[in-house]
Parts: structure tokens; C-alpha cells; sequence
């Protein structure tokens, strides 16, 4: 049976973190020399890539990963606030009974996942939290765990929000199920070609079913 290893994003897929990144960010615009967001330009980079949105923003490539460091460490502060997504723990608690193994690959610090997790009553439905040390970064953690756990790339599927997601799934050759209700707008992830695109949670049950039943 394939897809038994479910990978999720975590911001903008589990957890609600926009606001508190947007403001963290817009605090952090002096320091690194770019403009901050307001609405009308929030709006506008949810229909860019990722790759769009760092050329948008003007932040240059080098300070890019001091930024990130930057940011995850005043989210830190803001996590406890952080609240998931209506419905997403139900999706997992399904999941998880169905013999799933969960996990999160994240550009986010395992810290602040960890936190999280503990503040909404996640623990024990994810069996492993590796934090992607840049925000391209995923698609090398994905390999590694696939490597040292000796899984194959056909059971695994990665669940994210973002194009990035997508790209860091083609590039490790697995399946990847884009989610609506986080940061990029349906739109522009449809555009980039997920193999599954969903609009709220419970719809990723009837997904891994249909991919799980494809070698039965």
C-alpha cells in the first residue's frame, strides 16, 4: 500500500501563523531594507510563487537566511497564540487510526512546532518534526528521511500551502497535495500543478484514499 508517510508543511497548513509572520516581519523591514506589507500587497504576493514573492520584497538573497533566523525566533514569542486550522486535528486523528504515519517537515524551528503542538493537544499524533534549514530546503530533508528510514518516494506524500511545497515534493519525486486555506491563493497553486489540490481538511481524507486504493 503506498502513501503511508503523510509529510505536512506547517505554517499556513497547520497552524494560523500569517498575521504573526506579517507582523514580524513588517518589524524586521528596516533592519534587512524592504518596504513592509500592508493589505493590498499581502493580497497580491498570495498570487505569487515563492520564488515571485523574494524578488517582490526586494530582500536580497544573502540576508534572506538571517531574516528567516530572525523570524523564527520572535514567533517564538507568538506561538502559544497560534491557533491550527478548523477542522486539521480531526483530519490527523483520522489519519493517525487509519495506520498513517505523520510527520512535518517545516522551514519553521522544531521548537516552535514542538510548542505548538503541546498548546492544542497535537502530541502523539506526529511521529517526527525535522525543521528545513532554508526556505528551499525542504526537498533535502525529504531525501534524508526517506534514506535513512529506507522509504520508498511512492509511499510518501507531502501536504503544504505553498508553491515551494510543490517544488520541494517534484524535486523528491513524491505525490503532493496542495492546501487552499494557507498562504498561497488557490489560483497560483493550481497554476504550479499539484497532483492534488484541496479545500478544507476533511478532503484530504477521501485523497490518501484514493491514493492508498491505486495499488490495491
Amino acid at each position: 500500500m503506498t502513501a503511508k508517510v503523510i509529510i505536512f508543511d506547517f505554517d499556513g497548513t497547520i497552524a494560523d501563523s500569517l498575521d504573526a509572520v506579517v507582523n514580524i516581519t513588517n518589524r524586521l523591514a528596516v533592519e534587512f531594507g524592504y518596504q513592509p506589507a500592508n493589505l493590498e500587497d499581502i493580497e497580491k504576493i498570495k498570487s505569487l510563487s515563492s520564488r515571485e514573492i523574494i524578488q517582490f520584497s526586494g530582500v536580497s538573497i544573502f540576508k534572506l537566511p538571517f531574516l528567516l533566523r530572525k523570524v523564527r525566533v520572535r514567533l517564538n514569542n507568538q506561538i502559544r497564540d497560534l491557533k491550527p486550522f478548523p477542522g486539521i486535528k480531526e483530519t490527523f486523528t483520522e489519519l493517525k487510526s487509519q495506520g498513517n504515519q505523520l510527520g512535518i517537515i517545516t522551514s519553521n524551528s522544531k521548537e516552535n512546532v514542538t510548542i505548538f503542538l503541546k498548546e492544542n493537544d497535537f502530541i502523539g499524533l506526529f511521529d517526527f518534526i525535522y525543521s528545513a534549514p532554508t526556505i528551499f530546503g525542504k526537498h533535502k530533508v525529504i531525501n534524508s528521511f526517506s534514506k535513512k528510514q529506507n522509504i520508498q518516494a511512492s509511499e510518501m506524500v507531502y501536504v503544504g500551502d505553498e508553491t515551494r511545497d510543490i517544488e520541494a515534493a517534484r524535486k523528491s519525486r513524491i505525490k503532493v497535495i496542495s492546501v487552499s486555506w494557507g498562504f498561497n491563493s488557490k489560483e497560483v497553486l493550481a497554476k504550479h500543478q499539484p497532483d492534488f489540490l484541496v479545500n478544507k481538511p476533511s478532503e484530504l481524507l477521501k485523497v490518501i484514499k484514493s491514493l492508498q486504493e491505486q495499488v490495491l
